[in-house]
């Protein structure tokens, strides 16, 4: 019999739901959580600041181009500066903003909260930059798929570490004349990444940690042909400024775009760890773990030495959910079985994160004896 109450009344918040039920529900779920988003973010957007963990974040913004069908591409290009007062960084600033010109896109420039050598790497700006991309996603009509994410000096180191900590998040990264400090290159594996920096850049032994990090990245992609996509580029003659010849970053990140259900992940927990990566969710996260995982046809095999439960968010796109799931964990199956799609789920994913292409409908938890 055909339903004729509202959509959700006729599935309920927590049944089981069909593929296309599925797929219906996250769009109009999507359309409800962001016209209410868009009301309790407007205030924020107007102001052109971001508040989160306690901290509020600046930003200036440009936009180029023609909007796409598709939605507009996001920049997000960090400043350098950092260990300075706040004059100086507010100078490093205001230049970001008028660095990189795409043919297409929006570019914002953020301040950093701080005026510390750190400024960009600190525990807070993760959660900024959840905000802030959310905010352009719902009020600035942002293709998830389409973020970027850049920085120079002090802003380059930002990109060292929150590229492969927050990867899920991005399409492409382009690090410019910074530097790594303790960031780990494994979560690139499903981001381009490029690396840029002058020749004669040796404060810091920037020049040599950047050839160092594009040879690892090439040790990385030679033990996985289809991960860790790269680029580096020392500038010959170049000291810490390029004279703009990094501007080539934009073009070349603009050709990719983030696939939110990679068929192989690579978390590798930093010292500002976070519970959800693409596919994966681990809610006692360490620093220094690691999982490896890999989806062939219905088989999810996960490898994670020193973890005993994960929970898996499944979609249709990752895996047929009217079929049975296998998972393998630590070398045993944990699971041999369909895993209903929940509307529930749903929910719940997209009020975690507005982000509907990430959305799963299906959760799957899991643990080895």
């Amino acid at each position: 019999m055909r339903c004729v109450l509202p959509f959700l009344l006729c599935i309920g918040l927590s049944g089981f739901l069909p593929a296309q039920q599925a797929t219906n529900l996250v769009e109009q779920l999507w359309l409800n959580h962001a016209e209410l988003l868009a009301v309790e973010r407007k205030p924020e957007m107007e102001a052109k600041e971001v508040i989160a963990a306690g901290k509020t974040m600046r930003f200036l913004e440009k936009t180029f181009g023609t909007k796409p069908a598709t939605g507009w591409s996001l920049y997000i290009s960090m400043h350098g500066g950092g260990g300075a007062p706040p004059r100086v960084n507010d100078g490093q600033w205001k230049n970001q903003i008028r660095l990189y010109q795409p043919k297409e896109g929006i570019v914002v420039a953020p301040r950093a909260p701080t005026d510390t050598w750190n400024l960009w790497h600190q525990g807070h700006i993760d959660d900024l930059f959840d905000r802030l991309i959310e905010n352009y996603v719902v009020l600035r009509e942002v293709n998830p798929d389409r973020i970027y994410l850049l920085g120079y000096s002090a802003g380059g180191d930002g990109v060292y570490q929150l590229a492969p900590r927050m990867a899920d998040r991005f399409a492409a990264a382009s690090m410019m004349a910074g530097h790594p400090n303790d960031a780990n290159p494994l979560g690139l594996r499903n981001l381009p990444f490029m690396i840029w920096c002058g020749e004669k850049d040796a404060a810091y032994k920037r020049n040599q940690v950047a050839k160092k990090w594009g040879e690892r990245l090439e040790e990385l992609q030679a033990a996985d042909a289809d991960g860790y996509l790269h680029k580096t580029t020392i500038v010959k003659g170049a000291g810490h400024w390029m004279n703009g010849t990094d501007r080539a970053a934009i073009p070349w990140m603009g050709k990719h775009k983030r696939d939110p259900w990679p068929k192989e992940v690579v978390w590798h927990q930093s010292g500002r760890t976070h519970e959800r990566f693409y596919w994966l969710q681990n809610e006692q996260p360490v620093k220094g773990q690691t999982i490896k995982a890999t989806v062939e046809k219905q088989t999810l095999t996960i490898q994670a030495d020193g973890i005993e439960k994960l929970t898996l968010r499944l979609s249709d796109s990752l895996v047929d959910l009217d079929s049975p799931v296998r998972v393998i964990f630590n070398g045993e199956r944990v699971h041999d079985a369909i895993v209903p799609r929940s509307s529930a789920v749903v929910k719940a994913s997209l009020a975690e994160r507005a982000d509907p292409r990430s959305a799963a409908s299906a959760l799957l938890q899991v643990q080895v004896k």
